[in-house]
């Protein structure tokens, strides 16, 4: 395994997994991903009504006085799913594509702190996510501010116009969350300088994009009836009341050029930096705004920048360690639920960001005395896996020319194969991708 090879494999992907011989060309290797679809039996198959299905027999037991705990069809459904969604991303044989999946999932935070997420949560990977990582941002977008799971979230299914038939008759008001944060965090950023009356502008814009809970079928509906009639003039540009009125200022954020620079500035963090060149910034942004938001196309350019090839001090995230380490070893995830609670023990517990800002893509966030003492405790805990295997070779394979001469005199001295495969897993070269 080359330099350029290991970064491929380790930079884009999740980890090099023993079970696959690394790949002759790791560019065309890469970019083959993004014309691939989803591996078999993953693609987008409509999990939303599952969920929101299991939401509304939990709401009805508990009327009822009859959802005793533990026994939440949400949480169930939480619970299978995230597993399936960890144990999908050790074994994917096309990494750069699922990493991109992880990338945009965390960029739309829909998280666990509300604990009416955990039943549509992986679905809204699964619907609102993967089918459009290599598409255009504007499709996804809307997918993701249509999908229940966010409308949850951001609290954007409850808000009413305040003169609409709705607002006028039960005095209920507008919410802004899913507003501010669609344009904060997910499109134009505070960059762009957009002031408070754009936020109330599109928060009118957006009243009425609502869930149907009670009746099939179950999912996205736009109530007219809690819409804020009249035109809104959002970033100086007018909207149309109804629902296209909605769909329309969705595909002016995602076209907008701060949005763009924001896109790049992010994927390039990720793929690149913990502080981005300025010049692979430009690269990304002008294929966003020359393809008009192609995700693909963006993705593409990554692999075709200079500086994504270069060592770097980008550290694994929880979530990035426990995936590459049980990709080195070979061994699936526990299939179990309190495998999910290893992620939290590491201080990213699956789904469940803090803020709708989503996980940290910077070292200085997971690599605290506190934070990196938990990872040692879980790598011995894991090297237990090893069984009769040889650390070093696993060594070579998982690491191939980043591996350190120090690295490997400390694992020749260890004690015991699970201490010397501790010391692999807790390596300065092991922890950063």
């Amino acid at each position: 395994m080359d330099l350029r090879t290991a970064h491929a494999l380790v930079r884009f992907g999740m980890g090099p997994s023993g079970a696959e011989p690394p790949p002759s060309d790791p560019s065309a290797w890469l970019l083959k991903q993004l014309h691939q679809p989803d591996s078999p039996g993953l693609g987008p198959t409509p999990v939303t009504a599952e969920g929101l299905a299991a939401i509304r027999a939990d709401r009805e037991a508990r009327k009822a006085g009859d959802l005793a705990p533990g026994q939440s069809r949400a949480r169930a459904l939480y619970q299978a799913q995230g597993l399936a969604a960890v144990g999908r991303a050790v074994v994917t044989q096309t990494p750069f594509r699922e990493r991109l999946v992880w990338f945009w999932t965390n960029h739309f935070t829909v998280s666990l702190r509300r604990g009416q997420c955990a039943g549509v949560a992986g679905a809204f990977v699964r619907d609102a996510i993967r089918p459009y990582v290599t598409g255009r941002f504007q499709d996804m977008l809307l997918a993701v501010m249509r999908h229940p799971a966010m409308l949850m979230y951001l609290d954007n299914a409850g808000s009413v116009g305040p003169d609409s038939v709705g607002g006028q008759q039960s005095h209920r008001g507008l919410n802004e969350n899913l507003a501010r944060e669609c344009m904060e965090l997910h499109t134009v950023s505070p960059a762009s300088g957009y002031t408070q009356d754009d936020v109330t502008a599109f928060a009118r814009i957006l009243t009425g994009w609502s869930i149907e809970l009670k009746n099939d079928p179950l999912g996205f509906v736009f109530r007219p009836r809690i819409h804020q009639p009249g035109e809104q003039t959002l970033m100086g540009h007018r909207f149309p009341e109804g629902e296209d009125g909605g769909i329309e200022a969705l595909k002016f954020l995602a076209n907008h050029p701060a949005t763009h620079h924001f896109l790049a500035t992010k994927l390039v963090c990720h793929f690149v930096a913990d502080t981005p060149p300025p010049a692979a910034v430009r690269r990304i942004e002008g294929i966003l705004r020359d393809t008009h938001g192609d995700l693909g196309a963006a993705a593409a350019g990554l692999v075709g920048l200079d500086a994504a090839w270069t060592l770097g001090t980008k550290i694994r995230a929880p979530l990035d360690l426990v995936v590459a380490s049980f990709r080195a070893l070979e061994v699936p995830p526990d299939p179990s639920p309190p495998f999910l609670g290893i992620l939290a023990g590491l201080g990213q517990p699956l789904w469940t960001a803090p803020a709708p800002n989503g996980w940290s893509d910077v070292a200085a966030d997971w690599s605290g005395p506190e934070a990196m003492m938990r990872r040692i405790d879980w790598a011995f805990a894991v090297a237990g896996r090893l069984g009769a295997r040889d650390p070093m070779t696993i060594a070579q394979a998982s690491l191939g020319p980043l591996r350190r001469p120090a690295t490997e005199i400390a694992m020749a001295h260890a004690g015991s194969r699970r201490e010397a495969m501790t010391l692999l897993l807790t390596s300065p070269e092991f922890q950063r991708r």
